[in-house]
């Protein structure tokens, strides 16, 4: 589906969209990495204030996967650093779009990988590993799925239940 735009897939899938099959994400999440255009079958990890499973997660092969974090929407720390994302980068994730706060954004921003966050905090979160993994999450008014798929680029980030093509 390369090169296609979001906008172009939600033209073309009016059907899915009525269905419910294909979801857009409110309008909510800034965009870092130099990545900003991904995609990829979805890995999903709900924490709150604490970033163990997900430093967990992106030391495993992405293999063009995207991590999907249900941080809980909380701005009081950092959930995701540049350490993690540079790591991730080197395994080959596609991207990560965290609902919640990131740091070290400069050094995100380096990487060749697409990051979607609420906003930049600089204080970091705890490493206890507490939370699930491969849980359906609730992010930006939309429920999604461990194994649904992710399109993302400039105009928003879509989520549809199966692959598609354009």
């Amino acid at each position: 589906m390369a090169f296609v735009t979001t906008a172009e897939v939600c033209d073309a899938n009016q059907d899915l969209i009525r269905s419910g099959e294909l979801k857009a994400l409110q309008p909510i999440f800034q965009i870092y990495g130099r990545r900003q255009i991904f995609s990829g079958p979805v890995v999903t990890v709900k924490v709150f204030e604490d970033n163990g499973l997900i430093r967990q997660f992106l030391e495993e092969k992405g293999n063009g996967r995207v991590l999907v974090v249900d941080g809980g929407g909380s701005q009081r720390c950092a959930i995701l650093g540049g350490n993690p994302v540079v790591q991730a980068q080197n395994n080959g994730w596609a991207g990560i779009i965290v609902n919640g706060c990131i740091r070290d954004v400069d050094e995100i921003n380096g990487c060749d990988i697409g990051v979607r966050a609420l906003a930049s905090h600089p204080i970091k979160a705890s490493k206890k590993g507490l939370g699930e993994q491969r849980v359906p999450v609730n992010i930006a008014g939309t429920r999604i799925c461990d194994g649904e798929w992710v399109y993302a680029d400039t105009d928003g980030v879509l989520v549809s239940q199966t692959e598609l093509s354009v």
